[in-house]
C-alpha cells in the first residue's frame, strides 16, 4: 500500500510540474516571447511653469489655450507645468494668497487668466521681483510682466508657448 501512495503522489507532482511548465510558457508565448515593458516615467527639467486660474479651472474657455501652449512648451522643453485654481470667489482677494502660494512654490513663470488673477498680478508683482509673471489679457507690463493680449485661441496658444520656452532657456 505504502509503494502504490508513493506512485500517486508522484505522479501527482509530476503533473503539477507540467501544468505549471505549460502555464509559463503559454503565457510567455501570449506575449510573444518578449516581457511587457514597463511604462515610461516623463524626465523633467528643473524648470516649472504654473497658471493661475478661476475657480472653473480648466473649464474656463480662456484658459484652454493658455493650457495648451503650456503643455506645448512642456513637450518642447520639458517644463514641468502645473495649474492652481483661486480657491473662493473669483476676487482679487481671493486670487493673491494663490498667487503667494505658486510663488512659494518656486514657479519660474506664473500664467494669470482672468480679471481678479491679473489684478492680482498687478498688485504682488513688484513684491515678487525674482518671479517672472505672464497675464493674458488686460494688464500692465513690468520688467517682471509680460502681457499677453486676449486674442484668438491660436494667438494665445502660440505666445504662451514661445513665452514658456523662451523663459526655460535662461
Amino acid at each position: 500500500m505504502r509503494v502504490r501512495g508513493r506512485r500517486r503522489l508522484r505522479w501527482a507532482a509530476v503533473a503539477g510540474v507540467v501544468v505549471a511548465g505549460g502555464l509559463v510558457v503559454w503565457l510567455w508565448l501570449g506575449t510573444g516571447g518578449r516581457a511587457i515593458p514597463l511604462p515610461r516615467a516623463r524626465a523633467y527639467t528643473a524648470f516649472s511653469a504654473c497658471l493661475l486660474t478661476g475657480p472653473r479651472g480648466l473649464a474656463d474657455e480662456r484658459v484652454a489655450p493658455v493650457w495648451a501652449g503650456m503643455q506645448e512648451a512642456s513637450l518642447a522643453t520639458r517644463a514641468k507645468v502645473s495649474y492652481l485654481p483661486v480657491a473662493g470667489p473669483g476676487t482679487v482677494g481671493a486670487a493673491m494668497p494663490d498667487l503667494a502660494t505658486l510663488v512659494l512654490r518656486h514657479c519660474d513663470v506664473i500664467i494669470a487668466v482672468g480679471p481678479p488673477e491679473t489684478a492680482a498680478v498687478s498688485a504682488d508683482s513688484r513684491r515678487f521681483p525674482g518671479t517672472r509673471f505672464v497675464t493674458v489679457g488686460p494688464g500692465t507690463a513690468r520688467s517682471n510682466v509680460t502681457v499677453v493680449p486676449a486674442g484668438s485661441a491660436d494667438a494665445v496658444r502660440s505666445r504662451v508657448a514661445s513665452l514658456v520656452e523662451a523663459a526655460t532657456q535662461g
